[in-house]
C-alpha cells in the first residue's frame, strides 16, 4: 500500500504543476467563449481522456519510441518549446476582434477542436510529455515480481486519472472560477497566460538545448 501510494504522489505531483489545470483554465475559457455550456462540458470531458490517453501513452511507450526513432529527450523539448512557441504566440495576438465578428455575424463558428491546441500543447505541452517519459524511463524493468510491476503501474494510471479529473474539474468551471473577473478582466488573464505559456515555451526549449549543447557529437 506505501508503494502505490508513493508511485501515485510521485506521478501527481510530477505532472500537476507543469500542467497547470488552474493556469490553463482562463485560456480555455477564452478560446471556447463562442460555446454554450454544454459544448464546454463536452469539450472539457474529451480532453480529460485525451490528456489520460496521451500521459500514459508517453510513460509506458514514449521511451521506447525515442529509442526506436533514436530521438533523445533534449530534442523532444526543443520541439516541444518550439510547438508551444508558436502556440502562444498566436494566442498572444489573434481573437482581438472575434466578439465584433460573432456580433456582425461575419464568419459562422466552426467547432474546436479538443485536441489542438486544447489538448496539445495548452493542456499537455511538452513539458509534461517529457515528465512522463522520464518517470516511465525509471520504473523497474528488470524485477521479476510482476506483482509489484502491476501495482506500480496501476498507480502510475491512477495518478494520471487524478490529473485528469482535476483538468475536468478545472475547464467545466472555468466560467466560475473567474467568473468576477468580467470579460475585460478574462481579456487580460488571457494574455497574461499566453505571456507565460510563451516564457514556458522559450525555457524548455533553452532547457533542452542547454543539455545537447554539452554532447560531444
Amino acid at each position: 500500500m506505501a508503494d502505490f501510494t508513493n508511485a501515485f504522489l510521485l506521478v501527481y505531483a510530477g505532472l500537476f504543476p507543469i500542467i497547470n489545470p488552474i493556469g490553463g483554465a482562463p485560456i480555455f475559457l477564452g478560446l471556447t467563449a463562442g460555446s454554450t455550456d454544454a459544448e464546454r462540458q463536452a469539450l472539457a470531458s474529451r480532453i480529460a481522456i485525451n490528456s489520460t490517453l496521451l500521459l500514459i501513452g508517453s510513460m509506458f511507450v514514449g521511451s521506447h519510441l525515442l529509442v526506436f526513432f533514436g530521438i533523445t529527450l533534449p530534442v523532444v523539448r526543443i520541439a516541444g518549446g518550439l510547438v508551444l512557441i508558436a502556440f502562444a504566440w498566436n494566442l498572444l495576438h489573434s481573437g482581438t476582434n472575434s466578439e465584433d465578428q460573432r456580433a456582425a455575424g461575419a464568419a459562422p463558428r466552426t467547432a474546436i477542436d479538443s485536441f489542438y491546441p486544447l489538448t496539445m500543447p495548452l493542456t499537455v505541452g511538452p513539458g509534461s510529455i517529457s515528465v512522463a517519459i522520464a518517470l516511465g524511463s525509471q520504473r523497474p524493468v528488470a524485477t521479476n515480481d510482476w506483482a509489484q510491476l502491476t501495482l506500480l503501474a496501476g498507480s502510475a494510471i491512477a495518478g494520471i486519472i487524478a490529473v485528469a479529473i482535476t483538468i475536468y474539474v478545472c475547464y467545466r468551471f472555468a466560467d466560475r472560477i473567474i467568473a468576477l473577473l468580467g470579460r475585460s478582466g478574462t481579456n487580460v488573464v488571457v494574455r497574461l497566460s499566453a505571456f507565460i505559456l510563451l516564457c514556458i515555451g522559450i525555457q524548455i526549449l533553452w532547457n533542452g538545448y542547454s543539455v545537447l549543447a554539452h554532447i560531444t557529437p
